[in-house]
């Protein structure tokens, strides 16, 4: 019973170190990803913009789609690509315009 509550007091303690290294620590916000760094450094972004900086990697720019797929398929790479809804906005208007 001894050798249980020593266990317990070690975990806990253990536990509460880490929390309040995690609580300590200050986020980094000098270091930015590109892609946020290209967007606050253009005022006015195109569609094309954010195609390239975003979609190129995996996709090729399609020569002609209807607005109503479009508009499903942006909303569902819009979280998978983390992009903001202006940059969902732009592409939406550059894809299918």
């Amino acid at each position: 019973m001894k050798r249980s509550s020593f266990t317990v007091t070690l975990f806990l303690s253990l536990m509460a170190l880490a929390v309040i290294a995690l609580v300590s620590q200050e986020p980094n916000t000098s270091a930015k990803p590109a892609a946020q760094a290209a967007q606050q450094s253009s005022p006015t972004r195109t569609g094309e913009q954010v195609f390239n900086d975003n979609c190129v990697r995996c996709h090729t720019p399609p020569s002609v789609m209807g607005q109503r797929i479009t508009g499903t398929i942006v909303m569902h790479m819009r979280t998978r690509a983390r992009l903001s809804r202006k940059d969902q906005e732009l592409l939406l208007k550059y894809l299918a315009p």
